[in-house]
């Protein structure tokens, strides 16, 4: 998989925090349900906080901005801290564009499993869990009366050899965060919403697992 590629998995794992934003009640016990509840018009949109840990770093990666879904299959992802980049997928083509540096271009084309996926969470963002299940297997875990995780893992061999899961937490109708797990160890945790603004100065796995908690 290209650096590319493997950025906007990334990137569309993103897609999951639109959906969050959507009000979930608290008697959806199953995971259709809750999912067919996070569906929302386009267009929308939210801050994050992102930190993702890699193996080969000692310290995590810190961004922060806003994602929006403009409906279909059109994203923008806009860094606003600490640099300024802005990414966008739009018309089946990928677009990334950074302060001083020329804009980057490619086909999803290149990208079979970046497509899977970006459809798999247009269908999420649309309240479909019959589409999204073609793709991931869903299950929904209550933490207590009030809490919430909805977990996606890949069916497609090729996706799990990039994401191997994706969960969201939330506390009643709010959503709090994203994780992604990704196959070779590196994980990347978004804080969503209001709780974007939490995001630690020297960011842990522990400290974002508390967080995320409700801690």
């Amino acid at each position: 998989m290209t650096s590319g590629s493997k950025t906007w998995l990334l990137l569309c794992g993103l897609i999951l925090s639109l959906c969050a934003n959507a009000s979930a009640p608290e008697d959806a016990i199953t995971a259709r349900a809750l999912v067919t509840s996070l569906g929302r018009p386009a267009p929308s949109s939210t801050p994050f906080a992102e930190a993702r840990f890699m193996k080969m770093l000692d310290q995590p990666l810190v961004v922060s901005g806003q994602l929006a879904w403009l409906g279909g299959d059109r994203l923008e992802r806009r860094v606003e801290h600490p640099g300024n980049e802005v990414s966008t997928i739009a018309d089946g083509e990928v677009t990334q564009q950074r302060d001083g540096h020329e804009v980057r271009r490619f086909s999803l084309k290149r990208a079979p499993q970046l497509q899977l996926l970006l459809d798999s969470f247009v269908a999420l963002l649309g309240g479909d869990p019959t589409r999204l299940e073609q793709a991931f297997t869903i299950r929904r875990d209550a933490v207590d009366a009030t809490r919430w995780s909805l977990i996606l893992t890949p069916r497609d061999p090729r996706l799990a050899q990039a994401v191997s899961q994706v969960q969201i937490d939330g506390r009643g109708n709010e959503p709090r965060c994203m994780r992604m797990q990704e196959a070779d160890g590196d994980l990347t945790i978004d804080l969503l919403g209001e709780l974007a603004a939490r995001m630690p100065p020297a960011p842990t796995r522990e400290a974002l697992a508390t967080l995320c908690a409700g801690g």
